[in-house]
């Protein structure tokens, strides 16, 4: 189609000019005292000339006006070329663990003017992991007029860079400052938030973080389940204040996590301090019959309370399960030292040294030896008892 087209107008073209050749017409230019003559073909000719060398003339004085923004924006797009190419240098290497690389990188990525945020976050994270906090906190000052999204990511890296440092409130207030602005809580944010109430101890928090957590399939169960033991195993430690207050808190302890060892053995010992032995007995009662833990049965016999006779039935009656639970021995003859009940105590005692000897056994053996007016004796399980002690703590330094 092009090429009829084409070739219709070079038809045109040539009856043109066979037309302007045979006209007769001429033109005359008069200026005094001067006069030119020509024909009215050449003047056409002339005319179309003159229009054609305008034009590209004009052309010519718009391309010399133009280029010093051409050079402009072309010197632009090759440093935003090399900005690009810069900040992609920085990102492989931050991911490669190659730090100080990728902080240069970075910074030269802004030296070429790209303002993406991403550049001072990448040196910032990079400082940090250098540990060389004062470029890392100029970096993130840098980003302090950006826009709402760049904001999140400035505050989300300084919520990090606090928990790294172990400053729980400092996370806690970046965090707050991005919910505050209209950021959402998402996960990455929840995670944060929920480190950073661990370190703060606080565990109320912490349950209603994993709960949050928990119904968007963020933490797996496992994890879930130990962070939720330490909280309330914590809170169980924390409350110190009364019995009442503590047994309050016992009532509301999720009953998947009252019989275990840990958890019971902190309320149990707190109760104890508190003076309630009672309330701690049926604790340990209800999780010993649960689940046998020989740490467990041996604090039975620190909350001697009321009728301590049923109590020593009731561990004689597991120890027809458990007869060699150095545990249990030795919780039997600490509540038999109790009752004054010398004999069975001291069989007890010296019947629990012989399948796991303990320092708390051997104190306990003195003290019968005591009561019993045997210094002597009492001297040697004393005597014992410390060498024990110094035995664990000079194991205890070995493995440190």
């Amino acid at each position: 189609m092009k090429f009829l087209f084409w070739l219709l107008a070079l038809f045109a073209l040539a009856v043109a000019l066979t037309l302007a050749a045979h006209n007769p017409g001429y033109m005359l230019l008069v200026y005094p005292p001067y006069r030119m003559e020509m024909s009215l073909s050449l003047f056409v000719v002339g005319l179309l000339a003159l229009f054609v060398f305008a034009h590209l003339a004009l052309q010519l004085l718009s391309a010399a006006l133009r280029l010093p923004a051409y050079v402009r924006q072309f010197r632009h797009e090759r440093a935003q070329e090399k900005g690009r190419a810069a900040m992609m240098e920085a990102l492989s290497a931050f991911f490669e663990g190659r730090y100080a690389s990728a902080e240069k990188a970075a910074v030269r990525a802004m030296e070429f003017g790209d303002d993406s945020a991403i550049n001072p976050i990448i040196a910032a994270r990079a400082a940090h992991e250098l540990r060389e906090f004062d470029k890392r906190d100029a970096y993130l000052a840098a980003m302090a007029d950006k826009t709402a999204g760049d904001a999140a990511m400035r505050l989300m890296a300084a919520s990090k860079f606090s928990l790294d440092q172990h400053q729980p409130q400092q996370a806690l207030e970046s965090l707050h400052a991005l919910r505050d602005a209209g950021g959402k809580s998402h996960v990455g944010a929840l995670r944060l938030e929920l480190k950073a109430q661990q370190q703060a101890g606080n565990w109320d928090a912490v349950l209603e973080l994993l709960n949050q957590l928990e119904k968007r399939d963020a933490i797996d169960a496992m994890s879930a389940e130990q962070l939720r033991q330490q909280a309330w195993l914590e809170k169980i430690r924390g409350q110190t204040q009364d019995a009442p207050s503590l047994q309050a808190l016992w009532k509301n302890v999720p009953g998947e996590f009252k019989q275990r060892r840990k958890i019971a053995a902190a309320a149990a010992r707190a109760l104890i301090q508190l003076g309630d032995s009672r309330t701690a007995q049926q604790i340990l009662t209800d999780s010993l019959n649960a689940q046998w833990d020989s740490d467990l049965a041996m604090l039975y016999g620190d909350c001697a309370a009321g009728e301590v006779v049923a109590q020593i039935e009731q561990a004689e009656r597991w120890l027809k399960a458990h007869a060699d639970d150095a545990g249990l021995l030795l919780a039997l003859g600490k509540l038999c030292l109790h009752q004054a009940l010398w004999g069975k105590a001291q069989s007890y005692l010296e019947a629990s040294v012989s399948v796991s000897p303990s320092r708390a056994a051997y104190t306990a053996l003195g003290q019968l030896a005591e009561r019993l007016q045997q210094p002597d004796q009492a001297f040697k399980y004393f005597q014992k008892a410390m060498e024990l002690q110094g035995s664990r703590i000079g194991d205890r330094t070995r493995r440190g």
